[in-house]
């Protein structure tokens, strides 16, 4: 009897909050999965970041990004040491202590992750589903449980989204406090400014989150309706292809080449104690033996390369004569891509360098020239070392990390009146070998520290400088020309963008190191 009585008890408990819940809903509109395409193009759409957008909801890795790139090794290690705590806290004390973790002590104006680092990372994890959904929308209002300093460029430059509202920073001074803001934006709130503005109508506003976000009931408030998707979903979610990115990711920054989840971040602080050890040995094999003896055992020591060669592209490659000099032009990976196309002819070659730093040029294996982007100072150069033997030269100006080559400078086609067009890739799994940072000086050092880094190293035809296909051509043209012609080759895409470009936007300078100012 007493059973029986607990479990009518039971079933009216059941059913009181089934309605309850129900009202909750029904009180902000109508909560279907998807909104109808036709609708959305006419409307704001209020889109929760971690739950419709991302395929996945954990926010760890983004800030295990900022840690690592903003404070360095020893804060992501400290995060990571406070990873079991993070499980075990609410939604919002979690965050909080990752955000003290990460941001306190940071300086304001030099942050420039979420900028420059963060966008890739994101831009991986989009669903192609929320991605359609989000892209269909007349206006576009996005809201995250994230500080806006990390999500605001990205969402801003790679999304077009009109309005970010994250959560606020204190500062103190120049420096983040690593606090938040106690009086949060919410979308509530940003959702009533526009209403009372007249920007929009309330049966315009349009909300689509995620069932485990806890943003979605701030959504809600003042939405005429609601569309919700639940984790499950998310994981059948496509990747966003890189075709369908709105604005093209040319230009990134940071040392990680990984998603940092719990789990790869430990197997990274496992590696670098015999990883900076190993990246040592390889730089001195590199630099101490002749070719002959480095390229196995630099083999033997992980680091993989693949050369494809040709008798018409590199007729000195078997160490013949060197009655003549060539000259190479290669697009541009890392401060590396010199020494490997030397240690393909098995002879040392000449670099040109620029805002190259100078511990950099005096480890160097190989002879250096530093150029001074003065044209007619620059050409001179260029021709007294040609004279002299081999010279590699890279007209792109600067590294370039993903498929793409930035525009060729014309003076290579000035020089001589052949060239040999030198196309390079390279493959890496945790660390990036370039950097737009003061500590460029350890780029070859991130590179060698790789498990496994790869170059690809192919030779194509000699080509002469002054015609295409037997019409007179201009320097320009050539340059054009042959940009095409490496490009097709890796199939990377050709653009018009510079050295000047990459810097302003990842690094807010022109890219010049001290050295090179005090030498003006």
């Amino acid at each position: 009897m007493l059973s029986k009585t607990f479990l009518e008890s039971l079933h009216l408990f059941y059913r009181f909050m089934v309605k309850r819940l129900r009202n909750s809903y029904t009180t902000y509109g109508r909560t279907h999965k998807y909104p109808p395409p036709e609708k959305l193009s006419t409307q704001t759409i209020v889109c929760d970041m971690e739950g419709a957008l991302l395929r996945t909801s954990s926010t760890f890795p983004y800030f295990m990004l900022v840690a690592l790139e903003a404070g360095g090794f020893l804060r992501g290690l400290l995060l990571l040491a406070l990873y079991p705590l993070i499980c075990c806290l609410s939604r919002e004390l979690a965050l909080r202590l990752m955000v003290l973790v990460c941001f306190f002590g940071v300086r304001k104006e030099s942050f420039r992750v979420g900028r420059a680092v963060l966008p890739k990372f994101f831009l991986e994890d989009v669903g192609l589903e929320g991605f359609e959904v989000m892209r269909r929308g007349g206006r576009r209002v996005f809201v995250s449980s994230m500080p806006t300093a990390m999500v605001e460029g990205f969402l801003k430059e790679y999304l077009n989204v009109e309005m970010v509202l994250g959560r606020e920073l204190k500062v103190f001074g120049l420096y983040y406090t690593g606090l938040m803001e106690e009086s949060e934006v919410t979308a509530g709130l940003a959702l009533e400014e526009l209403l009372a503005g007249g920007r929009v109508t309330e049966d315009g506003v349009v909300g689509f989150g995620g069932y485990s976000s806890s943003l979605h009931q701030q959504l809600f408030t003042c939405c005429k309706e609601v569309y919700l998707v639940s984790e499950v979903d998310k994981r059948r979610w496509q990747q966003l292809p890189r075709s369908r990115y709105p604005k093209p990711l040319v230009f990134h920054d940071g040392r990680i080449a990984f998603r940092p989840t719990p789990m790869s971040t430990l197997c990274m602080f496992l590696w670098l104690p015999l990883g900076f050890p190993l990246a040592v040995a390889r730089a001195l094999v590199f630099i101490c033996l002749p070719y002959a003896l480095s390229v196995p055992l630099l083999a033997a020591l992980g680091m993989r390369n693949r050369y494809v060669t040709s008798s018409t592209a590199h007729p000195k490659a078997d160490g013949g004569s060197h009655g003549s000099r060539q000259l190479y032009i290669s697009n541009h990976r890392t401060l590396l891509d010199p020494l490997c196309i030397a240690a393909v002819l098995r002879r040392n070659v000449t670099a040109t360098t620029y805002s190259v730093s100078p511990i950099n040029e005096w480890i160097s294996p190989i002879r250096t020239i530093r150029l001074t982007r003065n044209r007619d100072e620059d050409r001179r150069r260029m021709k007294t070392v040609l004279e002299e033997g081999d010279l590699v030269v890279c007209p792109e100006g600067t590294t370039c990390r993903e498929p793409y080559l930035l525009r060729f400078s014309p003076l290579f086609a000035e020089v001589s009146q052949g060239v040999v067009p030198v196309a390079l890739e390279t493959s890496v799994t945790m660390f990036y070998g370039t950097s737009t940072s003061k500590f460029k000086y350890l780029d070859p050092l991130y590179f060698l520290m790789n498990p496994s880094p790869c170059y690809d190293v192919e030779f194509m035809g000699q080509v002469a400088t002054g015609s295409i296909g037997g019409k007179e051509c201009s320097s320009y043209e050539i340059a054009n020309h042959l940009q095409g012609q490496i490009g097709r080759l890796l199939g990377f895409e050709c653009t018009n963008l510079t050295r000047k470009d990459k810097y302003s936007m990842l690094a807010g300078n022109e890219g010049i190191v001290e050295g090179d100012i005090n030498r003006r």
